[in-house]
């Protein structure tokens, strides 16, 4: 009996694994990423910094591909006054242009090596509801990626490194 009733448990078992839902495999990205640089690549092929000598920034993605994306150039102008309604001009700019910010969902087209952003959020407003690719490079624990050319003809290069 102890053998029929162990066959039974077994087959029970085998049956319910065989119904489960197979494993959503993780996000190759998931993770916290630090932003080592944010650079740009001029017409002429010379690279230099784009958001300053020391940028700031935090990539966080989910396992599903939720992203969010922060860029902070460190030399931005601090505001004479606390409140940001009341920033100068040149303040304002110097926030603006100094920062790029988006959330949305990535996926990856790893035959043709690009990230394909889906924005929902921005600081640009204009990329707000767009898709957009990236050619990258990864190698597990740093991501490279261009961003497309600006009317200028400069390529920004973002380069992140993983936290965890």
């Amino acid at each position: 009996m102890k053998t029929l009733t162990g066959a039974f448990v077994a087959m029970l078992a085998g049956l319910a694994a065989r119904d489960a839902p197979a494993p959503t495999p993780l996000f190759p990205l998931q993770g916290t990423w630090t932003l080592v640089a944010a650079d740009k690549i001029l017409p002429g092929g010379e690279t230099v910094r784009d958001y300053g000598g020391n940028p700031k920034g935090r990539l966080v993605v989910d396992a599903q591909g939720r992203y969010s994306l922060q860029i902070f150039k460190s030399e931005r102008l601090r505001f004479a006054s606390d409140s940001k309604a009341d920033g100068s001009g040149e303040e304002l700019k110097s926030a603006v242009m100094g920062s790029s910010t988006h959330y949305g969902t990535m996926e990856i087209d790893e035959r043709a090596a690009v990230l394909v952003f889906s924005i929902d959020g921005s600081s640009f407003p204009n990329w707000e509801g767009t898709t957009q690719k990236r050619q990258y490079t990864f190698d597990g624990a740093e991501l490279r990626y261009k961003v497309p050319p600006r009317p200028d003809g400069s390529i920004p290069v973002s380069v992140w490194r993983r936290l965890d």
